[in-house]
């Protein structure tokens, strides 16, 4: 008997240790409600930090309502659902005396269609701007959403099935008290990208449509030169050669090359030694809104020994195109470095359009140094991306993703 009885014990305990919290967030007088303001405030998973910052469920909209909980630590917790909590940096909150708390928000109904400009479009009423978070899913695709603090009152979703291009299906369901799961469906099996927020209380997910065609002149290709003013970066071993200058001879060698293959519709983040802000690049390019971005860096390690080229993203959906890049690297004598996910780079964390970080070679080792200061693998380089970007179009239109 004592055996089943301590058996039955340890279970019990097992199981609870790994189940939901079950107990609401207790709430205390120190409690206030602010509201989300700045250039791009992003939610934060906990108060971890390293040198890229800490760990993003995403980018947010501004004028989003929290119940800060605690100030006491940096970034600042929120309380974002009833079981949940989030932080966000207090740089990017207001606080706001006037709001009122209600005993709970209401979702309503749903609108789903297609537009000309290269978009679909969801439309979901609210009766606040409350807290989100999106991601991603492959085979099938689609986009996943995550409303905070929320109760479903929609008891209909109208979609426009002539207009739709990229969107195949919309739906709902509350798998918490206040927290509702909306799914997107794709038609395609490629992520284009997404963008997501609020007018008024709508919340707006746009939702990019596939080109119509996959040729690589017809996509509109952004190129990064990383770092640049008075972001040096990393500098070499044994020619002091500096990343900002040398990424922007990558990026204008890949401009040139991209030119003579016909692409005609190209941006650049920077031209010259210009210092900009990570999220002013941001902005800039989702105002120009491009199909692909590529952002050139060289990377470096204290171990002299470390080599190679890696390609970089953050979100499962933009993976292929790092593949296909990396693949195409390896064929200049390059080593394998590797295919690094859920990176926590500025660039990389933008859902608006697939990205793909290059770090082409370490400056920290010399024999990827000596390839990296020569302008003949710059013209080398930029050959092997555009073959990159083209096996990975090509694959789209296999049926490969």
């Amino acid at each position: 008997m004592k055996k089943i009885h301590l058996f039955t014990i340890l279970i019990s305990f097992f199981y609870s240790g790994c189940s939901q919290p079950t107990q609401p967030i207790v709430q205390t007088k120190k409690d206030f409600f602010a509201k989300s303001t700045g250039k791009l405030p992003a939610l934060l998973y906990g108060l971890g930090d390293d040198r890229l910052g800490g760990a993003k469920m995403g980018y947010i909209d501004t004028g989003i309502l929290f119940k800060v909980t605690d100030t006491s630590v940096s970034p600042w917790k929120v309380q974002i659902s009833k079981y949940r909590s989030a932080y966000v940096d207090k740089v990017y909150l207001k606080p706001d005396s006037a709001v009122k708390e209600k005993p709970y928000h209401l979702t309503a109904n749903f609108r789903v269609y297609g537009t000309d400009s290269s978009y679909d479009v969801v439309v979901i009423n609210m009766d606040e701007k409350l807290p989100y978070r999106a991601w991603m899913q492959t085979e099938p695709a689609a986009i996943q959403l995550e409303i905070f603090s929320v109760q479903s009152n929609t008891n209909w979703i109208t979609q426009l099935p002539s207009t739709l291009k990229e969107i195949k299906n919309v739906y709902y369901r509350q798998t918490e008290e206040d927290v509702m799961l909306v799914t997107i469906e794709l038609k395609h099996a490629a992520h284009w990208g997404y963008s997501i927020n609020y007018n008024n209380n709508q919340l707006i997910i746009k939702v990019k449509q596939q080109p119509k065609n996959l040729d690589v002149k017809n996509i509109k290709i952004a190129i990064d030169a990383g770092h640049g003013g008075t972001n040096s970066g990393a500098a070499g071993t044994t020619t002091n050669i500096l990343e900002k200058t040398y990424t922007l001879l990558f990026a204008k060698q890949l401009q040139k090359y991209l030119k003579t293959k016909g692409v005609k519709n190209i941006f650049m983040t920077r031209e010259s030694d210009t210092t900009l802000e990570m999220k002013d690049r941001i902005i800039s390019l989702q105002q120009n809104n491009p199909d692909l971005l590529i952002s050139i860096h060289l990377n470096s390690n204290s171990d002299k020994e470390v080599k190679g080229c890696g390609t970089f993203y953050r979100h499962i959906g933009f993976r292929p195109v790092s593949q296909t890049i990396l693949k195409r690297m390896k064929e200049i004598g390059l080593d394998e470095y590797g295919n690094v996910g859920s990176f926590n780079f500025g660039l990389s964390g933008p859902t608006d359009f697939v990205n793909c970080l290059l770090e082409v070679g370490f400056l920290s080792n010399i024999n990827d140094e000596k390839k990296l200061a020569n302008p003949k693998f710059h013209t080398q380089t930029a050959a092997q991306i555009y073959k990159g970007i083209v096996d990975w179009l090509k694959d789209i239109q296999l049926g490969k993703y």
